[in-house]
């Protein structure tokens, strides 16, 4: 039997070298080895950690902020509160909890859906939810929601969305394709195909040669598609990931696999492939659908929301072994070294409404 490695090294051999776009799409999604497909990523036994599994206190955070949300929209009745790509589960049954004890008539109103194309991972999620029929609906596509307010989050998601690259080749900037080497092994290459200027981040200018972008329409698209929801039936959203808020030159394209990275074309399917989030391209497409948007780091938006006091009651009456374990959790969710300044936090609503830890949104 043709592993998925063969079957993409006898496409190249075909139709020649495909785009890191579809390269990723393969990876990742192939309905037969696709790594979300087949392979279960999450936690200590997976590949990578999320924040939802590292401590209950991101989903408890999230859960405040999308409730404050929801207050700050005027408490719409029967809200459709939704996650996209809501991994193991972890992420909503803390925030269920969460909102089950701040205002148990909210969780009671609210239409929950999980926005999910993977039948293996709804199946995950539906036993750690664990939630009695007709409480929660599993849906493949955004599209298919509800029509009313939609409370939306996302946590890495978005670095999960295929990309494009571009090389500098003297005074172009070049597609970056994958294609077979001349002993017929995978190997990136420029492509026939180049970047409008256009869209390239002003530092391009000045890049050297060899210099890589990154842009990342799909992820633009969807974002384009939540913002347009909000923006016809109000609601908000809220989404976490890592990356940068003003796009440079780099290439951040890596693969994952068991918790250390590995060579992106080594294993196709057996690895996480992802790449950093433009996050101002993010927050341009909802501002394009007429919303006002905001970025944070990750550690102040959860300080903010009284991390460090959510830790402090956590942690009372708890022996020293476990109280430094919650510090732990602490430094790992909100440290400059460890997720706190490298992931950000990106909320959208529309622009008559502002939810703190967010000031303003422009």
């Amino acid at each position: 039997m043709k592993t998925l490695k063969d079957r993409i090294r006898a496409q190249i051999e075909t139709a020649g070298p495909m785009s890191i776009a579809d390269y990723m799409a393969l990876c990742l999604f192939d309905p037969e080895e696709g790594y979300y497909t087949t392979r279960e990523p999450f936690g200590a036994d997976g590949d990578f950690t999320t924040a939802p599994e590292i401590s209950q206190m991101f989903g408890e955070l999230c859960a405040v902020w999308l409730y404050t949300a929801w207050k700050a929209s005027g408490a719409p009745k029967t809200p459709v509160v939704a996650e996209i790509g809501p991994g193991r589960g972890t992420l909503m049954k803390d925030m269920l909890r969460t909102w089950a004890k701040i205002d148990p008539a909210f969780g009671k109103q609210m239409r929950l859906f999980m926005i999910e194309a993977s039948p293996r991972l709804s199946d995950v999620q539906r036993k750690t939810l664990g939630l009695p029929d007709g409480e929660a609906s599993w849906i493949a596509d955004m599209g298919s929601l509800p029509e009313g307010p939609v409370f939306i989050i996302g946590n890495e998601l978005f670095d999960a969305i295929p990309i494009r690259q571009y090389a500098k080749v003297g005074n172009a900037w070049r597609e970056r394709v994958v294609g077979l080497d001349t002993k017929e092994r995978l190997a990136f290459m420029a492509g026939a195909g180049s970047a409008d200027p256009a869209l390239l981040p002003p530092s391009a200018n000045n890049a050297p040669e060899g210099a890589i972008v990154e842009l990342a329409p799909a992820r633009n698209a969807l974002m384009t598609r939540i913002a347009e929801r909000i923006g016809r039936h109000g609601g908000a959203g809220l989404f976490i990931d890592y990356g940068y808020a003003t796009p440079a030159p780099g290439d951040t394209l890596q693969a994952m696999r068991g918790h250390a990275y590995q060579d992106v074309l080594k294993e196709p399917g057996k690895a996480d492939l992802t790449a950093h989030v433009d996050f101002s391209a993010l927050a341009r497409a909802a501002k394009n659908e007429g919303l006002a948007s905001a970025l944070l780091n990750q550690g102040d938006f959860l300080i903010r929301l009284g991390l460090l006091e959510r830790a402090g009651r956590l942690g009372a009456g708890k022996n020293a072994t476990e109280q430094q374990a919650i510090r732990n959790d602490v430094e790992r969710l909100a440290g400059p070294d460890q997720m706190g300044t490298l992931f950000k936090v990106l909320a959208i609503t529309p622009s008559t409404v502002t939810v703190p830890p967010f000031v303003s949104l422009d």
